[in-house]
Order: C-alpha cells, then structure tokens, then sequence
C-alpha cells in the first residue's frame, strides 16, 4: 500500500523508522528488532539509508522482510550524494524488483572519507533532482516522500529559502514531506502555518525520537540542531542519572508530544525508534485508546 493512501484514511495514525547496520554482522540483529517493531502493526514502517550513507545495501532487504513477514507496508530511504545516475537507476530497479512501492527520496549525507559534496560522476545534488528522476522512472507507481526541518535546514540561510526548496520537491513530485525530530509542538504548528502560507499544501508528517538515555541528547543535538525547551532539559538533569527513570519519562514525553499533535488536527505521526521495538511498543502502548478516537 502506498503511503498517500494511508495518510488519506480517515482516523489517526502511527508509523515507525529503523535503520539498517553499518557491518554485516549486525544484519540478523537489526532485522530481527525491524520484524519486532513491524509485528507491531503500525501504519508503516521506514527503513533509512543508516547516517553517512553506511548501512544503505541492506535498506531494500529489510524493507522487503518487513512487508513479506508482516504485510506491513515498507519505506525504503534512498539517497542520492556521490551516486552515479547509473547506480541510482540499479537500485530504482531492485526497489520496484522487490515490490517497494513507497521512496524516502533524500540528499543524504557525504559519505565517509569524502571531501567533496558534488563529485564529477555525481547524478545529483539536491533531493529535488532525485525526486524528479524517480518521478521520470517511476512515475505512479510509488509514492515518493521528502524530508524538511521544522526549525531551518541547517544549510539554508532563512526559512524562506528552506520553504522555496521544499516547494521544489513538491512541484518534482514529492507526495509528502517528513519532518526531523523536534522537541517543542509549537515549533512545528508554526513552521506548518509557513509552509500553507507559501502554497506547499502536501502532508506533512511530524517525526518524533523519544529520547531514552541521556546519551542520545549530544547526538540528537548533532544530528537536527533542535531546540530543547526547559521543561524538556529538566526532565534529563532530573531522570539522566537513572537509565529506567530516563526511559520511562522519554517515553512519556514522546507520548505527550504525539497525543498534542493529535489533538491540534494532526493525523499522522512518525515515530523514531532507533531500533526498539520495546519503545515502540510502550509508546503504542501508551496511545491504544487515543488512536481508536473519532477525533
């Protein structure tokens, strides 16, 4: 099933996203806590392309076990920096090859060991490029999504650059946009209201990552810039000292999070598990009366 079918149901949703491994010793690992997570039953279930492009050879593999073992519809991310359009179209083949019908169609980060952004044999160097080859190649067939930043991309120079970018994936043939975790709602209601001001009309879906261990603070820091309000911030200098305390009030945050963007309109949300299956199950857990609402 195609993600713009499920985001067009009527009701709330929840998806989740894990990530494949950087070694292949890790595979039956990961895979493992994927089919966990998938048994869930979410609406779907995204599999990244793993940070640095590491770990983006076993993305179409996991995607396909979770929707052969669990028919839970998969999401393979799909990156296109330092790719050659030749190696894009190889993998374009072995998503469709393997019944894929939903891209997360991204820039993706500069690989390992590389010092240039935009090599010669490079296809593309924006999302919005890949979106429309994809678009070219594919054309109905999957539904394409986007990523955004509810707080800037942390290249773009204002927001309204930002929003220009995105409004080019949307008119390439992006179908939905996904947002970076964030940690404060109004942060997001406000760069939504942006984003309908300047016509980009698609869904968005809003990303959230419990954060489980004080440990994750720096790297979620690092990896979205995110602001992190006090009421956050005080929850970790409270409960980070105790590894189960710091999970449980993680995972209530979230939830917290998840159950306002429900109740201001929001349809759908995406969940960050970093590859739990018990976080998501607590999460869900937590929401079994909130998703059966007729809201």
């Amino acid at each position: 099933m195609k993600i713009t079918e499920i985001l067009n149901r009527q009701g709330l949703g929840l998806s989740f996203e894990v990530f494949p491994p950087k070694e292949s010793t890790s595979l039956e690992r990961v895979r493992e806590s994927a089919l966990k997570i998938a048994n869930l039953k979410p609406d779907f279930l995204s599999v990244t392309y793993g940070a640095g492009g590491q770990g983006g050879r076993w993305t179409v593999e996991i995607a396909r076990d979770i929707q052969q073992e669990t028919g839970v519809p998969a999401m393979a991310h799909l990156t296109c920096v330092a790719s050659s359009r030749e190696a894009l179209k190889a993998r374009v083949r072995e998503i469709r090859e393997n019944g894929i019908e939903n891209i997360m169609a991204l820039r993706g980060d500069l690989p390992q060991n590389a010092d240039v952004l935009r090599p010669d044999d490079q296809a593309f160097g924006h999302a919005s490029e890949l979106i429309a080859m994809l678009r070219e190649e594919l054309g109905d067939e999957v539904s394409i999504g986007g990523a955004c930043y509810p707080e800037i991309h942390p290249e773009s120079e204002t927001l309204e650059s930002d929003i220009r970018y995105l409004r080019a994936k949307v008119d390439a043939g992006c179908d939905f946009l996904t947002t970076q975790m964030f940690f404060d709602n109004a942060l997001f209601y406000r760069f939504l209201y942006r984003l309908r001001e300047a016509g980009v009309m698609v869904p968005v879906v809003p990303g959230i990552m419990p954060i489980t261990s004080s440990r994750q603070i720096e790297r979620a820091r690092k990896l979205s810039g995110s602001f992190m309000p006090q009421r956050f911030l005080s929850l970790v200098d409270s409960f980070g000292h105790s590894p189960e305390a710091m999970e449980q009030a993680g995972i209530i945050y979230a939830t917290d999070q998840i159950i306002d963007l429900f109740a201001n309109h929001v349809r759908h949300v995406h969940v960050y598990t970093m590859n739990h299956p018990h976080v998501a199950q607590a999460i869900l857990e937590n929401l079994a009366a909130v998703l059966k609402a007729d809201v």
